[in-house]
């Protein structure tokens, strides 16, 4: 964001400071899930969670102590203390509790749809690469896996760097949908919410998570229509419950199934009867 916004201070295209801006987003979250997956990746399980979700937290509580203004053509920074001496004409980019303001809503949905093809471009093809059995085959039986010579530390530390890069860049893209945007928009509940598109959708399943993430995105938007303003929240977790309850069911997704065959053999006797 604060690359794009140094661009756009220079009379840059809309377009190329949210490309520049979304590739240095990238690049920049990108090293960050390599440093910080060298020592967290020695865990497993709970405990891969748990430091995972700290750090979250600490890069907020960071970022909610760190000032950044642009005065004279020089960038000045501070961390802990906004005491800068600054002339009247500097303009505060980072601000502490305030986060980010001055920023230019060049964000399209265009280059949205763009950005999520890409990244399931990528995604996809990694998955039937050798690599990305490599990376199923420790999914599904890390010993197993590395008993016949897959390295788990490499593939790991590829696998965190690249969704922390695509997180980087989908953060960019939501950054300059808006104004202004604070650290504490990325709490503990975003995670959860994230978390639960995956969980929802089916886990290595590309395709359901993002069904998912579509129709608890709409969801609470489309509860507005209805008269229930204090409880919209509330018949939204009680549809989620039932929604990973009916998803998480053998039984019923047998049921799903079979009936799905019965109507395409349904259908397919009516085709050739008709033919």
């Amino acid at each position: 964001v604060v690359v794009a916004m140094l661009l756009k201070e220079k009379n840059v295209s809309s377009f190329v400071c949210l490309l520049v801006g979304t590739i240095v987003g990238g690049l920049l979250a990108a090293l960050l899930g390599f440093l910080i997956g060298i020592p967290v990746l020695r865990l497993n399980g709970d405990y891969l969670a748990i430091v995972t979700l700290a750090f979250g937290e600490i890069i907020k509580s960071i970022l909610n102590n760190f000032y950044l203004a642009l005065d004279g053509g020089k960038l000045h920074m501070s961390f802990m203390t906004n005491k800068m001496t600054l002339s009247d004409g500097a303009k505060k980019i980072v601000w502490g509790p305030q986060g980010i303001s001055g920023i230019s809503r060049i964000s399209t949905f265009t280059f949205g749809v763009v950005l999520v093809i890409l990244c399931l471009l990528v995604i996809f093809n990694l998955v039937q690469s050798r690599t990305g059995r490599a990376i199923m085959a420790l999914r599904d039986n890390q010993i197993a896996a590395e008993s016949v010579g897959i390295n788990v530390t490499a593939h790991k530390l590829l696998v965190f760097s690249l969704s922390a890069a695509m997180a980087g860049m989908a953060g960019v893209l939501f950054a300059h949908n808006f104004s202004t945007i604070v650290a504490s928009k990325f709490d503990f509940n975003t995670s959860i919410l994230i978390l639960v598109f995956v969980v929802l959708g089916g886990l290595g399943n590309m395709r359901g998570s993002v069904i998912a993430a579509a129709l608890l995105t709409v969801l609470p938007e489309l509860l507005r229509k209805f008269n229930i303003d204090k409880y919209r929240m509330l018949v939204y977790a009680i549809v989620l419950i039932v929604v990973m309850l009916v998803t998480n069911n053998e039984k019923i997704k047998e049921w799903l199934l079979s009936n799905g065959l019965k109507r395409k053999k349904s259908v397919a006797k009516a085709g050739g009867a008709n033919e």
